[in-house]
């Protein structure tokens, strides 16, 4: 029996009989989480707000961390076993300072959902000089991921979800300028490769993790209204992107197509519960199932071969503890 998803040996229907309409009700029923530990980044807000609501509704002690601790309040004042602390996914210390704090707590860590993200910003470097995408979308989840490790082996039996996005198509990962140094800037293409990173360190943590009854999961939400993610974007890449009419209004076809908020979060709640995949990890999931393979952009769906490669996979995973100074040592 094949063990790992190189290659994408993996990547094909559970038959787990949720789609693109499922939602986060649908695919917690009956799943009972009291006792379990998870931690949600981004968790306040959008998808990540809806995964935060799903998971404690189910009985977890849901940890938030946020950079705006008052907006994440008052976000999630209504829902209960939910505790908020602060976190910068920008700024390496803050990642260190937040684990620090919860490893000190001294619990196990049942879920890690690797929610948070930014899409389609103007060229911006962290401290270290590291294209923002790529920072925020990728490094600080291999940071946060490396740091609450030990949490993660102790709880007997853990999950790692980290969100991707069908938008690493845009952009295998340019292991050869990372940070755009010798290139021009184009978000899309830092987007895709952030994304493409995540997939690629999903699979490969999965194959080291397993061993220890921790499984990962690479998730694909869907395209969603009503979200955040979006707002720095300009008009004119919607334009591009074949979302909006030349006075920016969403075409009816797009409109249709899009997820709601509890359907974009269903697959990210699919992965961190469902039975099916207690055997099962280092898959690229989308619309509540295991991803097929593709390599024709132009459709939309699946994974690209490029972001399931064992080679890339294990460059990428040297090249993250290089530009974070962390040895990720299982």
């Amino acid at each position: 029996m094949t063990q790992n998803n190189y290659q994408g040996a993996l990547q094909q229907s559970t038959g787990s009989g949720f789609n693109a309409k499922s939602t986060t009700s649908d695919v917690i029923k009956d799943i009972d989480l009291t006792g379990k530990i998870a931690i949600v980044t981004g968790g306040n807000t959008g998808i990540g707000l809806e995964t935060t609501r799903t998971l404690a509704a189910a009985g977890a002690t849901v940890i938030v961390p946020a950079r705006d601790i008052e907006k994440a309040r008052k976000n999630l004042e209504n829902i209960n076993h939910v505790e908020i602390m602060s976190m910068d996914l920008l700024d390496p210390a803050s990642i260190d300072a937040f684990a620090n704090s919860f490893m000190a707590s001294g619990r196990p860590l049942h879920l890690l959902i690797n929610n948070a993200g930014i899409m389609w910003v103007p060229l911006r470097r962290d401290q270290r000089g590291i294209e923002s995408q790529l920072a925020t979308n990728y490094l600080a989840q291999f940071q946060l991921t490396a740091r609450l490790w030990p949490a993660l082996k102790k709880a007997g039996g853990a999950r790692v979800i980290n969100v991707s996005s069908q938008g690493h198509q845009f952009s295998p990962f340019n292991f050869e300028d990372p940070n755009f140094l010798h290139r021009a800037y184009e978000t899309l293409a830092a987007y895709g490769q952030s994304k493409t990173a995540v997939n690629l360190f999903s699979m490969e943590l999965d194959n080291r993790a397993r061993d220890y009854n921790v499984r990962v999961y690479a998730v694909h939400p869907g395209s969603i209204g009503g979200t955040e993610l979006g707002r720095e974007a300009p008009l004119e890449l919607f334009q591009q992107m074949g979302f909006v009419d030349a006075d920016g209004n969403m075409l009816p076809e797009v409109a249709a197509a899009l997820k709601t908020i509890p359907q974009g979060a269903a697959t990210t709640v699919w992965c961190a519960t469902s039975p099916l995949l207690n055997t099962i990890g280092g898959v690229y999931c989308e619309d509540a199932d295991i991803a097929s393979p593709n390599t024709n952009v132009s459709e939309g769906k699946g994974v690209n071969p490029y972001s399931l490669d064992e080679a890339s996979a294990k460059q990428l995973w040297t090249l993250s503890e290089e530009m974070t100074g962390i040895t990720f040592n299982l």
